[in-house]
């Protein structure tokens, strides 16, 4: 059948699954937007392309997806850079599509240019130049491929007007051909197996998961490692989910802003299972120091990630979920008393505490609330910051794709609409953005997307009149010397809210936090919940920068 290149796009959508493409229309992608006026796809009109790329992103996250993002030329395209790096450092499966300019006008500095596929090159996975109608629905099919095979990340596909409006033969292709591009899947045996045999005999091990146990949906196979081996599970500000952390063997969250027993147990241990985790900065802190006694067990579907940063052992390179299948079948159980009440009294001796005496409204008191309205059974996302932290601390996760946080790059106004995009994905979900009052301003203008389609997204405003975060490094290690951080000026979130034709409660007393909340809870349409909390409360325990992350501030050891 003779099509058009925008048909020939949008029926590719369709076969790849696309339910949703987030965006902002502009004139060289204007044939698109006529042909999908009568697609069963559902456009979501957001008010900033980086608003679009964190909705695809957040869809992509709570579903196992793909989410698509589409934007004009030149600033639209530019616009979802951000985006687009957030979904790579997170390897978060996203196809970003651009308009272009025509193709002989490329190169020549024509309205609304922008290389985009130079300038997007470092934080995509895959990017294509279509410069031929003929070549579209092979690369669209490749485009869903690349981004959701292997290390998942962002494709972006850059598609010149000209090439939207010729026509051409659609020819379909039946499979995927990329000779330079096979993933591992199947672990080596031989490693397997020799990993197994150093987790039976170790005395204090630790199994250290991230993103990749999400993204593998292995979180069965996990528990299966963790309760047949006997083994304590820690989880990286990524993998938050994926081991129920109200098992009597998680050790929550470790790094800069983990539990101290979480960083006690990978300080000490002598075996190290590090499962679709990269060794991130942030969770290793002194690397000379990290896990100094430990044998390294790394597995990951990505090559290059092994070895990267520490030295490991045993590298079994592969899809986690195959690999865990497989490593479970030669596990046994161990006692492993001695380690085991080691890690009990940490506990006991270092839990995660506040002080909530007093009026005054604590950040980790109204994350304990919406964890227990929501009974432990809702998405949440958060922007970054303190309020990232104090979520990702006192909200028990025991599901999957529960929590979505940008971890790798750290993107202030991420967790608005990326609940954007989870809601749609998961519309029968509780969906709550936990958010400071500063990072919600960054892309508050989607309360016009979520008012506008009654997009029923809660969102919790940590507020404290501060870049948190900041404010708290300027207090711990620049002599409480504060520049830069006085958010003097804040609008009234409630008048903001019900400005653009949504819900919203100030809360400015402890005894109003839990009502609020069921009530926003019982509201069938999008609610802020602006609460006023101690403007001095800090995140810890905390590793600072550079430190061993068993030389904490702020536990009790």
């Amino acid at each position: 059948m003779i099509k058009t290149g925008s048909q020939i796009l949008v029926d590719a959508l369709i076969r790849e699954g696309a339910e949703y493409v987030f965006g902002i229309p502009g004139g060289v992608v204007l044939p698109l937007f006529d042909v999908l006026f009568e697609s069963p796809i559902k456009f979501i009109l957001t008010r900033h392309e980086q608003g679009a790329g964190h909705a695809a992103d957040g869809y992509a996250r709570a579903t196992g997806k793909v989410g698509v993002c589409l934007a004009t030329s030149g600033p639209g395209a530019t616009n979802l850079t951000t985006a687009i790096a957030t979904a790579f450092m997170d390897s978060i499966p996203i196809v970003a599509i651009t308009g272009q300019v025509k193709t002989f006008l490329i190169g020549n500095d024509a309205f609304q240019e922008a290389d985009i596929i130079g300038i997007t090159r470092p934080i995509t996975k895959h990017s294509y130049l279509v410069k031929d109608v003929k070549d579209l629905a092979r690369i669209v099919k490749e485009a869903f491929f690349i981004a959701n095979t292997g290390r998942r990340g962002p494709v972006l596909i850059d598609l010149p007007v000209d090439v939207t409006m010729e026509k051409c033969e659609e020819v379909i292709p039946a499979e995927v051909e990329l000779p330079g591009y096979k993933p591992r899947y199947e672990g080596n045996i031989r490693q397997i197996k020799h990993a197994a045999e150093v987790i039976n005999s170790s005395k204090q091990p630790v199994v250290y998961t991230g993103g990749g146990i999400i993204t593998s949906e292995c979180s069965k196979e996990l528990l299966g490692l963790s309760e047949k081996g006997n083994l304590p599970v820690t989880t990286t500000l990524m993998g938050l989910g994926g081991f129920p952390e109200d098992h009597n063997l998680s050790l929550g969250m470790l790094g800069m802003h983990g539990t101290a027993y979480a960083n006690f147990a990978v300080t000490e241990s002598d075996v190290l299972i590090a499962i679709g985790a990269r060794f991130d900065d942030r969770v290793t802190g002194k690397l000379d120091e990290f896990a100094p006694h430990a044998k390294i067990i790394h597995i990951d579907i990505d090559p290059s990630s092994i070895g990267k940063t520490v030295r490991v052992d045993i590298p079994v390179v592969g899809d986690a979920k195959n690999i865990l299948q497989e490593l479970n079948k030669y596990i046994h159980f161990v006692e492993r008393k001695e380690w085991l009440d080691k890690i009990r009294l940490w506990k006991e001796k270092n839990p995660l505490s506040y002080n909530n005496s007093g009026n005054v409204i604590k950040p980790q008191y109204v994350i304990e609330q919406i964890c227990d309205a929501a009974k432990g059974n809702a998405i949440i996302t958060t922007e970054v910051g303190q309020n990232q932290m104090w979520a990702a601390q006192y909200f028990t996760f025991t599901q999957p794709r529960t929590f979505l946080s940008s971890g790798g790059l750290g993107t202030m106004g991420y967790g608005f609409p990326a609940a954007i995009g989870a809601q749609l994905g998961c519309p029968d979900k509780l969906v709550v953005d936990i958010a400071g009052d500063g990072s919600i301003q960054m892309n508050i203008q989607e309360l016009s997307t979520v008012a506008r389609l009654n997009i029923p997204v809660k969102i919790a405003i940590l507020n404290n009149g501060y870049l948190g975060m900041v404010r708290q490094w300027q207090e711990l290690f620049y002599n409480r010397r504060y520049s830069g951080v006085n958010l003097n000026g804040n609008p009234d979130f409630v008048k903001l809210a019900e400005a653009y034709g949504a819900k919203g409660f100030l809360v400015e007393k402890k005894e109003d936090v839990r009502p609020t909340i069921e009530k926003a809870f019982a509201i069938k349409g999008p609610v802020i919940m602006d609460f006023r909390i101690d403007p001095t409360e800090n995140v810890f325990p905390m590793v600072p920068a550079g430190q061993a992350i068993h030389r904490m501030i702020g536990t009790m050891a």
